[in-house]
């Protein structure tokens, strides 16, 4: 996973001690494994459309100032599940909440590196894990897989589900 990778990177470089590098992955995957949940239980209970089927069906939305569009195509295919919440945009906000909460700062050069294969920048360099999270929320309007709501409440829900874990799980040994 990209995200593992990234912490695995950042682990070498600033966290000294194996057992502190144990303890942020497995607070980031608890963190990001709830946040999946999350978002099928919201997917589940919503049941929304994808941009795709309301644009293409925009006039069946109860809008009389809409209008469909049957041409209209995402740059990538659509999963076949429903939009809200996004479940990239969930584990995106756990695990780079998680980094934040964890080094006590937002604040931190690191990449992300794609093994996606038609990806056109396989590595990106961010100074902030908050600017990685937002481009991803970014990322999937622009690939026309999510409309904005469904992947700010996505990295709503992971962050908030990665404060819940920092502050009651895998808590630092104090002596």
């Amino acid at each position: 996973m990209q995200w593992n990778r990234a912490i695995r990177e950042i682990a070498l470089q600033h966290v000294p001690h194996i057992g502190d590098r144990a303890r942020l992955f497995a607070l980031a995957n608890l963190a990001g494994a709830d946040a999946l949940i999350t978002a099928w239980d919201s997917k589940k209970h919503y049941f929304f459309w994808r941009p795709v089927t309301a644009i293409r069906n925009g006039e069946l939305d109860g809008n009389p100032d809409t209008a469909g569009d049957s041409e209209w195509q995402s740059l990538v295919n659509n999963p076949n599940y429903p939009d809200y919440t996004s479940g990239a945009n969930n584990i995106t906000g756990a695990m780079s909440r998680t980094l934040a909460l964890f080094f006590g700062t937002d604040q931190m050069t690191f990449q992300l590196t794609s093994l996606a294969p038609l990806a056109v920048k396989k590595t990106r360099t961010y100074t902030r894990f908050s600017a990685a999270a937002q481009q991803c929320v970014n990322a999937r309007v622009y690939l026309g897989i999510h409309f904005r709501f469904a992947d700010s409440a996505a990295r709503k829900q992971g962050e908030k589900v990665a404060e819940f874990v920092h502050d009651h799980f895998l808590l630092p040994v104090v002596n």
